[in-house]
């Protein structure tokens, strides 16, 4: 890949950006992989330079989040909307009852679905706010017999996001699919995490799932082996053929991250990212509107809406003409919004914001 290719700006909520350097390794490696002769997509999963590139990529992953030795990492398929149904399956352990946190579309989505194996209990719900925060831990009703107790860290769709781990005596699932490495997370007060890759971690394809070593053995009858989270701890995520191309692209990005500076300066560049684009549309004198509570907005993703909402549809096609994709709102809220996951970069969003203060200024 050339240097100098023209690239787009890439705000979109998913599949994401991936960074060049990333593009390019990939590109370099299409057609001959590791002098195999063969692109990495047609190289056998059950292959002895396959399943070091798998171990490699959970080494680097176990590194980055700093993962216990007791949590087993898999590299699944499926997407985080199949671990909806795949967590009760997994983690109900005989019990008939878990709580969940309902804070927008996707942990509303996570509560359809566990409907059809337990009795969900909902923990707490902004619902009747709009989805505009987070409800004080203080008011949750949490049942001490639940199975486990589920959270959505990151709402991409209202742009909700937890400022801290929720405590509980139940195991703890955490849906962080649009937030997994792109800020700290202790793995060691959770029971089970997930995230789809294709947001800050890599290709749609692969889901990554981190789950205590205490919670396995004990799905439902029903629960096809494929499905099963020991079935598949035990074959190395290769029950069957996974997404090798995607768990690949997974581990480049890794390597990505790692040679970053880690999480914790991918964290530090995301929250300056979403300050820059936070304090554009704070300072538009409500030109540019965001509700959700200031302690609860998300750093990877930014829905906003326009408060003459008749501009709307020309913002969205001049930003487009301008090169800035992917803008446009969730289809069940409609407005605008900007997800900046790892790979979009400082100058990106400087740009955006550049672009939405002109866009005040001949529209204002």
């Amino acid at each position: 890949m050339k240097k100098n290719v023209f690239r787009s700006y890439n705000f979109s909520a998913g599949p994401a950006m991936l960074p060049i350097e990333v593009l390019e390794e990939a590109h370099e490696e299409f057609f001959d992989f590791s002098g195999t002769g063969m692109s990495v997509m047609e190289l056998s999963h059950r292959s002895e330079i396959f399943l070091e590139l798998a171990q490699k990529a959970e080494l680097m992953l176990r590194k980055i989040l700093n993962i216990p030795d007791h949590y087993k990492v898999l590299f699944l398929q499926g997407g985080s909307s199949l671990q909806f149904s795949q967590v009760p399956m997994n983690l109900l352990r005989g019990k008939n009852t878990a709580d969940y946190v309902h804070t927008g579309l996707w942990s509303g989505n996570a509560i359809n679905a566990a409907k059809k194996f337990c009795n969900v209990k909902i923990a707490c719900s902004s619902e009747s706010l709009g989805f505009n925060c987070i409800p004080k831990p203080t008011n949750w009703i949490l049942n001490p017999d639940a199975a486990y107790l589920h959270y959505t860290e990151n709402e991409t769709v209202h742009g909700v996001q937890f400022s801290t781990t929720p405590t509980s005596s139940v195991p703890l699932v955490c849906d962080a699919c649009s937030s997994l490495l792109s800020k700290p997370i202790n793995v060691a007060k959770h029971g089970l995490i997930y995230a789809s890759a294709q947001k800050n971690i890599g290709l749609a394809g692969v889901t990554i799932v981190i789950v205590d070593k205490e919670l396995l053995g004990a799905s439902l009858d029903i629960t096809p082996d494929i499905l099963d989270y020991t079935d598949l701890a035990r074959a190395g995520s290769m029950l069957n053929t996974p997404a090798t191309f995607s768990w690949y692209l997974t581990g480049l990005m890794l390597k990505w991250i790692d040679r970053f500076g880690g999480i914790e300066n991918i964290h530090k560049i995301n929250k300056e990212k979403a300050k820059l684009l936070y304090n554009t549309i704070d300072n538009s004198d409500y030109f540019y509107v965001n509700n959700v509570e200031r302690e609860f907005r998300s750093i990877n993703n930014i829905p906003f809406v326009l408060a003459n909402a008749s501009l709307e549809k020309e913002f969205l096609q001049q930003a487009d003409q301008a090169g800035f994709k992917g803008l446009k709102g969730h289809s069940s809220v409609g407005g605008i919004r900007a997800s900046i996951y790892n790979a979009v970069t400082f100058s990106a969003v400087e740009a955006l914001a550049d672009f939405m203060k002109y866009f005040q200024k001949i529209n204002g």
